[in-house]
C-alpha cells in the first residue's frame, strides 16, 4: 500500500514537473516569436527611437526567472529532494529527542 502511494506521488510530481518545464518551452517559443516582430515594428515605424529593447529586457528577465523556478533552486542545490531530506532530517531529531 505504501509503495504504491509512494509511486502515485512521484507519478504526480513528475507530471507536474513536465508541466512545467512545458510552460518554459512555451514561454521561450512566444518570446522568439515575439521579439522580432516589436523589433519590425519599432524600426518600421520609429526608426529613430530604439525603444525595443525595453520590452526585449522586460521579456528575458521575465524567462530567466520563469527557468529559476523551473530549474533554478536545483541547480544550486536547493530543489524539492533538498525540502525533503531537511524534512525528514528534522522530523528524526524531533522523534530521537523526545
Amino acid at each position: 500500500m505504501e509503495k504504491d502511494y509512494s509511486l502515485e506521488h512521484k507519478y504526480i510530481k513528475a507530471k507536474k514537473k513536465v508541466g512545467q518545464i512545458k510552460g518554459l518551452y512555451i514561454h521561450l517559443l512566444v518570446t522568439l516569436l515575439i521579439i522580432p516582430v516589436i523589433v519590425f515594428i519599432n524600426l518600421r515605424f520609429v526608426p529613430n527611437a530604439h525603444w525595443f529593447w525595453y520590452p526585449i529586457i522586460g521579456m528575458s528577465v521575465s524567462l530567466f526567472f520563469h527557468w529559476f523556478n523551473v530549474f533554478g533552486t536545483e541547480k544550486i542545490g536547493f530543489g524539492k529532494d533538498w525540502e525533503e531530506r531537511k524534512i525528514k532530517e528534522f522530523l528524526e531529531k524531533n522523534h530521537h529527542g523526545k
